[in-house]
């Protein structure tokens, strides 16, 4: 037996198995674990800093020289970046294409001096540190009057797309809103004009008061596996209050939300032996008024396969429950 759910905020279908889901065992066989294996080979290990450009911010707790040795936080630009900071955007159509030149920053956050740690490992005051430097970059780059939105993301495991082994998220501002984001302001707009009230405000306060699929909570945040997940065990972490933009965020805030995510991403580990995983932050644009969005953070374990039904039909097939999947979860002790 299976079951369409529709996300309410983008109006998104999915296919959920609801009788006999897959359960944790049955996914371990589909990925290989992920592994660290070549310190004398990276180049984000201290030591190589003169292999990387510049670094444009840095978090020392005992000091010491730019670009040396001593920090615990590193953010540089992407050596092999997507897109470029120097130029102007010139848009131009092409008949009935439009092309426009590929304008923007590209930044890699190494969150760790220790190449065999993962953002789970690292302790509360060590993922502060990194939302800290998320927060800084973001407020620096949103400077630059060419930018229309930063996305902050993390590849995690080959298979979720990481090229490095050393753990490490990523930032990339845009002179362009992204369509995901698009159709998520588009929904909570529409929602926000119909109801007054905020979607995402909603959506949290039903998962607090049904539980059924909620994982974590703490004063600020709470995490859940949404109703209608793209993928098995894919988790939200939301702020409990109504804000848009994640340069507000507080140090009380910030530090909550490390728990948050570390919470979050121990228990993937943990419960599913390290496995591939994707997150991105989805943030407001940072030009105009968008009080009705309200900013969050989705993880996504890569732990099924997305082949040509999914990309055909625009359906994700989900093979557990968030139900389940949020129960797995919770049952995890560390």
């Amino acid at each position: 037996m299976t079951e369409f759910r529709r996300d309410p905020i983008v109006g998104r279908w999915v296919i959920v198995t609801s009788e006999e889901p897959l359960d944790v065992d049955q996914f371990h066989q589909l990925y290989p674990p992920v592994e660290k294996r070549h310190p004398e080979k990276c180049f984000f290990c201290p030591g190589k800093e003169s292999a990387t450009p510049p670094e444009v911010y840095a978090y020392r707790p005992n000091g010491g020289e730019a670009n040396g040795p001593g920090w615990q936080v590193r953010v540089v630009p992407n050596k092999f970046p997507a897109l470029v900071i120097e130029g102007d955007l010139e848009s131009r159509p092409i008949g009935l294409y439009d092309i426009a030149n590929g304008i923007g920053a590209h930044e890699v956050v190494i969150e760790t001096p220790d190449h065999f740690k993962t953002l789970a490992d690292l302790s509360f005051e060590e993922v502060f540190e990194v939302i800290k430097a998320y927060r800084s970059r973001m407020n620096d780059l949103s400077q630059d009057p060419r930018f229309e939105y930063i996305l902050i993301f993390k590849n995690f495991g080959a298979i979720a797309g990481a090229s490095i082994e050393h753990d490490h998220s990523q930032l990339i501002a845009m002179p362009l809103i992204p369509k995901n984001v698009k159709e998520e302001l588009e929904g909570s707009k529409a929602y926000y004009e119909y109801r007054e009230r905020c979607i995402f405000c909603d959506m949290w306060r039903q998962e607090k008061e049904e539980r059924e699929r909620v994982v974590y909570e703490n004063p600020f945040f709470i995490t859940f596996c949404p109703f209608s997940s793209r993928f098995p065990f894919e988790m939200w972490i939301m702020p409990k209050y109504h804000c848009c933009d994640f340069r507000e965020m507080s140090d009380d805030q910030a530090m909550e939300l490390a728990k948050a995510l570390k919470d979050a991403l121990i228990r993937l580990k943990l419960l599913l032996h390290n496995p591939p995983y994707n997150f991105v932050i989805h943030v407001a644009p940072l030009k105009g008024m968008y009080d009705y969005y309200h900013w969050h953070v989705e993880i996504m374990p890569r732990i099924s396969r997305v082949a040509g039904f999914e990309w055909g039909s625009g359906f994700y097939v989900v093979p557990t429950t968030p139900e389940l999947g949020a129960k797995r979860l919770r049952d995890v002790i560390w």
